[in-house]
This record gives structure tokens, C-alpha cells and sequence, in this order.
């Protein structure tokens, strides 16, 4: 094999795709389900921020606040909690089914939706340690280290300056009342955290289309790898070259055995042979091909008429248009009907004169009423 086949220049089929789908093998981007995590986090906290720094408020009211004999009950405290979790509880599920939801959608935003049981299926090459080892010290392995400390680098850079930038806000909450300083430190979070959230998105934008252009790279085929699939898809040429001629062989032995059925063959006379069946008694019935071939498969066509005693009658010009003109098992066309009716009437009449009921029948004439469009 030549060395530009070894080399995985060409781009995966769509064959390739499939069966790496079905192993679990889809473009990932880790950065896109985490940045849409914390991004859909913060904003449902924007969204909540009232009910969350009201139930804090009566959270901190309920705890700091309260009498003497409650300190001496033994199951204050088990009031208290459950006040404390009734004050929390609803903005923390819709928080809860917010991020979810994001979760959900930024693990599938790229690659899609896949379930995999290959996937699932334990695998104890995995727990090999030469490929743990080789997996650490590899290319792909020198490429996250690179990306997690610019991502981390770009990260605190961006929280040092949202940081700075509240700090005067951040020394004035010591000097508001407990219910404007939670409410504003809620605030003064929420936005500190959307800004740092907002800057994972460069992050991801860069790690999208090289997951994508990892995944493709990971599944590229050699020349040698395209033809092969070709050949298991399509069928080796040989191979499909042998069906074809069998197909043809039982097709033909299918239609040999309904020559013996025919009423008449019409031959060219040598080339070419169609076989004709025509039902009298079926009412609206038109004559029928059950037979045709030429060469070898005319030739054949007229032995087995001779042996079975089936009338053949030469008529180039109407055999080749018969030929041409009608399918296997189909009605002749419309225009041909006159020219095989005088072939059939013919046989008909010869039939009965053989057997003593009729008159001879006429020559038929040399020249049959086929139309110009239907001539070959």
C-alpha cells in the first residue's frame, strides 16, 4: 500500500459518524456546559434575588430573634429549622430547575442528544495505567493544561477588576441596616458573578469549534479506509456483478416457464421473440407479454415454443416494437392493438381449421399497422 493511503488526510464519511454516535463518540465541549451552568445560575438568582434576600432577612430575624423559654425547649430548634427550610425551600427548586435545565442544554448544544449503552459498558483497558500515563503526558493532555491556566489567568483578571471596581460598595455595607446590606451584597455578587461568568464566554467560543475540529480530526480515514467502506456498503464489484447475473438467470428461467402459456410468439425472426398471452373470456382484456429476449434468449424462447407447439409467426417490424414498447407482464400499448389482433385472429383461425371447425384463414399482410412512434 502506497504511503499517502497510511496517511488519515480524508474526512470522515458519513458511515464513520454514525458508528462513532453509536459508541458515544460525539463533539463535547465542557467549557459550554459549565459557563451555561453558572450563567444560568447567576441570572435565576437575578431573577429570584427579592425572594432570596427576603427569606434571608427572615432567616436571620427568625434565628437572632427570640425568647427566653424558647432557649430552654428542646424542640425550638426543630422548629427553627423547619421554619428556616419552609422560608428557602421554593426559591431554591426554581433555582434548582433553572440550572438543570441550562445543564441540559449546554452538555447537548454541541453534539446533541446521544445515549450510548456502548458507551456505558465497562471497559478494563481503561484501568490500564500505561494508558492513563500516556493519556497525561500526550498532546491533548499539554493542550488543556495551556487552555485551564489561560482560562484561569483570563478568569482572576477579570475578578480582580469587577472586584476593584466594587470596593467602594463593598465598604459601605457595613454602614447600612442588616436588610439593605443583605439585599445589596446579594446585588453587588449577582453582578460581580455575571461579569465573571460573561468571561468564559471568549473561553467557549474558542473551544467549541476546536472540539469540533478535534472530534473530526480523531475520525479521519485513510484512502484505503474510504474504499474499503465503499466496498462493505456498496458490495465488491465481483461480488455484486455475480448477484446481477443470477438475478438475471432466475428471471429468466421464470419467464422460459410461462412460454408454454403463450398463444403466440412473434419473432423477428431471428433476433428477436416476444411471446404473447391473450385471455377471449376475460372481459376488457388486453394481450399480454409474458415473455421476450433477443439473441440467445430469443432462440431459447423459440425451442421451447417448438417443443411445447406454440404457433411462431415472423413479423420483424411488430416483434422489435413489442420489444421496445412493453414491459415483462404488461398490456401491449394502444397503438399495437391493431396489428396483434391480425396475429392473434390468425392463430385463432388456424387453430380451428387444424381442427376441422372453420374455413383456412387469410395470409396475414406483409406490411402490419404499426405507428411511426412505435417503430423500431
Amino acid at each position: 500500500m502506497a504511503d499517502d493511503d497510511q496517511e488519515r488526510t480524508e474526512q470522515p464519511t458519513g458511515k464513520r459518524l454514525q458508528q462513532a454516535k453509536e459508541k458515544g463518540q460525539v463533539p463535547r465541549s465542557k467549557e459550554a456546559a459549565t459557563a451555561s451552568v453558572l450563567l444560568a445560575g447567576i441570572c435565576g438568582l437575578l431573577l429570584l434575588q427579592t425572594s432570596f434576600s427576603s427569606a434571608v432577612v427572615n432567616v436571620f430575624i427568625r434565628c437572632f430573634n427570640f425568647q427566653r423559654n424558647e432557649v430552654f425547649d428542646p424542640t425550638s430548634m426543630y422548629r427553627m429549622v423547619g421554619v428556616t427550610i419552609g422560608e428557602v425551600i421554593w426559591p431554591v427548586i426554581a433555582l434548582f430547575a433553572i440550572v438543570m435545565v441550562a445543564s441540559l442544554i449546554g452538555n447537548i448544544a454541541l453534539g446533541g442528544f446521544n445515549f450510548s449503552t456502548e458507551a456505558m459498558t465497562p471497559k478494563f483497558s481503561k484501568l490500564n495505567p500505561m494508558n492513563g500515563i500516556k493519556r497525561m503526558i500526550g498532546v491533548m493532555a499539554l493542550v488543556e493544561l495551556i487552555k485551564s491556566i489561560a482560562k484561569v489567568g483570563f478568569v482572576a483578571w477579570i475578578c480582580y477588576l469587577l472586584i476593584k471596581k466594587q470596593w467602594p460598595a463593598l465598604m459601605q455595607l457595613s454602614s447600612e441596616q442588616l436588610s439593605n446590606a443583605i439585599a445589596d451584597a446579594l446585588r453587588i455578587s449577582l453582578y460581580t458573578a455575571v461579569g465573571i461568568c460573561c468571561a468564559l464566554l471568549p473561553v467557549v467560543l474558542i473551544d467549541v469549534p476546536f472540539q469540533w475540529w478535534n472530534h473530526h480530526k480523531q475520525l479521519r480515514m485513510t484512502k484505503q479506509e474510504i474504499k474499503d467502506e465503499y466496498k462493505d456498503s456498496e458490495g465488491k464489484p465481483e461480488v455484486k456483478g455475480r448477484l446481477r447475473q443470477m438475478q438475471r438467470e432466475m428471471a429468466n428461467r421464470r419467464m422460459m416457464a410461462e412460454v408454454p402459456k403463450a398463444d403466440v410468439i412473434v419473432t423477428n425472426p431471428t433476433h428477436y421473440a416476444v411471446a404473447l398471452k391473450y385471455d377471449r373470456f376475460k372481459p376488457g382484456a388486453a394481450p399480454m407479454v409474458i415473455a421476450k429476449g433477443t439473441d440467445e434468449i430469443a432462440m431459447k424462447i423459440r425451442e421451447i415454443a417448438n417443443e411445447y407447439k406454440v404457433p411462431v409467426l415472423a413479423s420483424p417490424a411488430l416483434a422489435r416494437a413489442i420489444y421496445h414498447t412493453t414491459k415483462l407482464d404488461r398490456e401491449i400499448p394502444d397503438g399495437l392493438f391493431q396489428a396483434v389482433a391480425l396475429i392473434l385472429a390468425y392463430v385463432f383461425q388456424l387453430q380451428a381449421y387444424k381442427a376441422g371447425r372453420g374455413a383456412p384463414p387469410r395470409e396475414l399482410p406483409k406490411e402490419m399497422p404499426i405507428p411511426d412512434e412505435l417503430r423500431y
